[in-house]
């Protein structure tokens, strides 16, 4: 057996295997005295089947099926032998016929295409500036901290005027253009939170509002969408359409959340650890919080950039057709050219992606080993249970609980590629320079929210 190589471009090249007699002809023999052995044809007693029937009724699969197993082997000892750099599977060549005849077996050759994986230079080294963004952890998002923590374990009480952070209960009912309750018209119980309201009016409109009071209100000023509109007025989305805008509103109660008091009973709720005993332990307690979940989203921040970078900025040429063609022949299901052209850029900037982050991590040596999985997996695990308040078990079931949540496949996975991107957060953070920016809560938020 021979393996030939010809290079149509730089990024594409056939491979042609050649297969003699004697590569094949073993095989074949061997497996169709295994079939005779088997085989239970009417008339014959296992394995006294004659080798001629055998071979009229086995031959030509047995043989095809010997040749495709040679031909991939030798596919794959040339690639591993010649250290070639290759993307996804060779392929059968286009429109290109099998040399040689199963009807009288002889030299076959078959030709299959294979795409080159391109050299990339990463454009990344130690002159590399990008901006880390931390957050000011001032007196004013503290006690914004705080409040909510407060407002997490108050409780509701009814109170008889409308404040800007009420939940306000009534009833809306249309109206007729003349002002009049429309009679048959829509009518529904529903519930307006001044907190998360956009329309400026509206919220000014509903404070200082008290209980019996009605008023004009178009429900489109207090909902959001369709949906949301729909739900509001007790209807189904699709009857939006038909609906006005004229309603009037009655206010049926007003529920303010009562914050719970900063006192022991709070902070035992909030920290089971019970280093908490005064406001000022609150304070520092959560201002450490705070900076802990901030320093984890400036890290995701950077690393987002970095991958945008990198993305842009790496110059790689991919063999497309190839590709293309590989892609449809690999599915499990059937992919037409317009679903292909639609998603195939994304398909390179994925698999461009890939050989970035593969490259990084096979020169700087960097790799994931049992012992940090399992760390990170009970680590995750210590995280969850203080979320609930609760203390961790000890090491050994702690330890157990983790191996059971790695060998599940999807788990698995997520913890992998949490831990990869952990990874290369460190390598960028220790590779690039580095210009540190704090900005306010706000302005965090924003820069997080860009693609």
């Amino acid at each position: 057996m021979n393996v030939l190589r010809q290079d149509v471009d730089a990024l594409n090249a056939v491979l042609t295997v050649k297969i003699n007699p004697e590569d094949y002809q073993p095989k074949v023999k061997a497996a169709l005295d295994k079939y005779r052995k088997t085989a239970k044809v009417p008339g014959f007693r296992p394995g006294h089947v004659p080798q001629s029937l055998i071979q009229k009724q086995y031959g030509k699969s047995v043989l095809a099926e010997e040749l495709n197993k040679l031909a991939n082997d030798g596919l794959y000892n040339f690639i591993v032998e010649n250290k070639l750099e290759i993307l996804g599977n060779p392929i059968p060549k286009e429109n290109a016929d099998v040399v040689g005849s199963f009807d009288q077996p002889a030299d076959f050759e078959f030709s299959f295409e294979i795409g080159f994986s391109p050299a990339l230079d990463l454009p990344l080294n130690s002159k590399s500036k990008f901006d880390f963004f931390t957050v000011k952890v001032d007196e004013a998002l503290i006690d914004k901290q705080i409040e909510d923590l407060q407002r997490r374990y108050g409780k509701l009480a009814s109170v008889e005027e409308v404040g800007e952070k009420d939940m306000v209960l009534g009833k809306f009912e249309e109206l007729n253009e003349d002002g009049s309750v429309k009679e048959g018209g829509v009518t529904n119980s529903t519930t307006i939170s001044l907190e998360f309201l956009d329309d400026k009016k509206s919220t000014k409109q509903l404070i200082g509002k008290k209980v019996n009071d009605t008023f004009d209100l178009d429900p489109n000023t207090v909902s959001k969408g369709d949906k949301d509109k729909a739900a509001m007025l007790g209807l189904k989305e699709e009857e939006i359409s038909a609906v006005g805008s004229k309603f009037q509103f009655t206010v049926t109660d007003v529920k303010r959340m009562e914050l719970a008091a900063l006192d022991e009973f709070l902070f035992e709720k909030l920290f089971a650890d019970g280093e908490v005993k005064t406001v000022e332990d609150l304070r520092k307690r959560v201002a450490d919080d705070l900076n802990s979940i901030f320093n984890g989203d400036s890290d995701r921040i950077l690393t987002r950039d970095v991958y945008q970078y990198l993305l842009k900025e790496t110059k790689a040429e991919f063999p497309e057709t190839f590709l293309k063609r590989w892609i449809k022949l690999s599915s499990d299901k059937p992919v037409s050219d317009e679903d292909l052209d639609r998603e195939f850029d994304a398909y390179l900037s994925s698999l461009k992606w890939q050989m970035i982050q593969t490259k990084i991590f096979k020169e700087n040596n960097i790799q994931l080993n049992n012992e940090e999985v399992l760390a990170y997996a009970k680590n995750l695990l210590v995280g969850n249970y203080a979320q609930y308040g609760l203390p961790a078990p000890d090491d050994a079931e702690l330890t157990e609980t983790a191996q059971r949540l790695l060998k599940n496949k999807e788990q698995a996975n997520g913890i992998y590629d949490r831990m990869a991107e952990q990874k290369l957060t460190e390598f960028f953070k220790s590779t690039v320079a580095l210009n540190t920016k704090a900005v306010s809560y706000d302005e965090f938020v924003e820069i997080a929210s860009k693609n």
